[in-house]
């Protein structure tokens, strides 16, 4: 199985790609800046994303990770916090770079029988838990959970499968020392969703550890 996961140089991606690489697989992870076997991406250049999928011409992928993103604006003040620059910053990560990642593979997706897409958001994107802050984070992950359930619609024809997934609270640099789980373990469950992501779960929204997500 080839397996494309962007944002793998650390956190999460990375344990997904260690841990899908030991299994035998064959995988694509990605980093801003050329980084080790990793290749060069950056999601919110148009640009770059296109030279990324011309690295891949002719190669299918049975299975897209979206895991790129960032928190730029955890700590920000209501009154005078949130400044535009990181409202565009964000969202060109967590949602932009998102759909043109998808939209420039949709060639190496369609060429594998079955193939999924898997869209990293976050119990943050849920209107049904809104306790306040971290507003720009928060709208770009209930962007990117809208998204994949519309991506999930028009995909659903062409047989690939779209989930949208909650990893947890993980202890990585953007969860911070006090989370609840490591990296690791949110990658041993985020992989057992993955396995089980096809036509008849299109349009998930689930929790790392296999609970369907209040929208």
């Amino acid at each position: 199985m080839h397996i494309v996961i962007t944002g793998a140089n650390r956190g999460i991606g990375q344990a997904l790609l260690t841990r899908y690489r030991a299994a035998g697989h064959d995988v694509t992870g990605t980093s801003r800046s050329t980084d080790g076997d990793l290749a060069a991406l950056d999601v919110t250049d148009p640009g770059s994303v296109a030279a990324f999928a011309r690295q891949l011409d002719g190669r299918a992928v049975d299975l897209l990770i979206c895991n790129a993103g960032v928190y730029a604006d955890k700590g920000q003040s209501l009154s005078d916090g949130y400044p535009a620059q990181i409202w565009a910053d964000t969202f060109a990560t967590n949602v932009t770079g998102v759909f043109l990642t998808i939209q420039a593979l949709l060639p190496n997706l369609r060429a594998a029988p079955g193939a999924r897409v898997a869209i990293i958001s976050s119990q943050m994107a849920s209107d049904e838990r809104a306790p306040g802050g971290s507003y720009i984070y928060r709208a770009s992950k209930a962007a990117a959970l809208n998204l994949g359930r519309n991506l999930s619609v028009d995909l659903k024809p062409d047989g690939i499968a779209v989930g949208i997934y909650h990893p947890g609270w993980v202890r990585t640099d953007m969860g911070g020392d006090a989370a609840d789980i490591t990296a690791d373990e949110a990658a041993g469950g985020l992989i057992e969703r993955f396995d089980a992501l096809g036509p008849a779960t299109t349009g998930c929204f689930q929790t790392w550890d296999g609970h369907d997500h209040p929208f």
